[in-house]
Formats: structure tokens, sequence, C-alpha cells
């Protein structure tokens, strides 16, 4: 009894009318169904070269020109690390200096450091605290330096 195999009738209402097929459906074995799972990615999503740099967006601004797009990264990593300094003092211009390098990390595809640098214009312009913006921003910085630096590396 355990080798039989088990028979089941799938509920159509078209295949009552085709005998042959009704035939055939009756004579299937009863399969188990297993739920599809996708395979992980080879690189997961959350990897800082991911979440730093978006390099489609970078390539678009390039023209798909790679030692223009390595140029630009190089001029980006070196002003990021320079403002990012400079803000670290909270000079009376510091929402200036954060929209620079909000629209320069816009540019290059580092929209975590985008986003980060909004923040501290913001709060500068209202005067708010900025030192947990800034601690924000820095780990921002340091994470698409880091990938520049692995890209530029490469080749």
């Amino acid at each position: 009894m355990a080798n039989e195999a088990r028979v089941s009738v799938i509920p159509n209402p078209d295949l009552a009318t085709c005998p042959d097929l009704m035939a055939d459906v009756a004579m299937t074995p009863e399969l188990e169904r297993i739920v599809w799972m996708p395979s992980p990615p080879l690189v997961p999503d959350d990897t800082p070269f991911e979440a730093a740099l978006d390099r489609d967006h970078l390539s678009r601004m390039t023209f798909g020109e790679r030692n223009l797009e390595r140029e630009v990264l190089a001029m980006f990593a070196a002003q990021a690390l320079g403002l990012s300094k400079r803000l670290a003092a909270q000079p009376d211009d510091s929402a200036d200096l954060a929209h620079t390098l909000k629209g320069s990390a816009r540019a290059v595809g580092a929209f975590e450091v985008a986003d980060a640098a909004e923040r501290v214009e913001e709060l500068a312009r209202c005067g708010e605290n900025l030192l947990p913006a800034l601690a924000i921003l820095d780990r921002s910085v340091a994470k698409a330096r880091a990938v520049i630096e692995i890209i530029l590396n490469k080749s």
C-alpha cells in the first residue's frame, strides 16, 4: 500500500466535456507541491558597493566613458573628504558647504551621501545641532570613498 500512487482529479468544469482528458487526469499520480524560493543573489544588495554608489547613474552621467568615470570619482572622493572636514568645524557657511556636497554626490550617484548632506543642510539653515547629522554624513562619505577606492584600484 505504501508504494501505491495516489490519484487526484482536478475539479475543472471544462474538463468534464472532454472524457479522454479526464481519464488522463484521473491516472496522473498526485505530486507534492514544492514552494519555490529564489536563490540568494551572488552579491547581496546591501553591500557597501550597492548602497554607496549607483554605478548605472554614474555611467549615464559620464556617457559610459570609463576614463571619465574614474576621473569624476577621484574628484568627488577628494571633494567629499575636504567638505566633510570643513563641515566638522561647523562654520557659518555649513548649509552652503552641505548643499555643494549634496549636488556633487547626486551627480556621481552617491545618493546616501547626498541624503546625509541634505539633512546637514536643512539643520544648518534652521540653526539646529549638526553633530548627529554630521556623524551620519561622515560614515556615508567614508563608505563612498572606500567603494571609489576599490573602483579606482581595479584597473
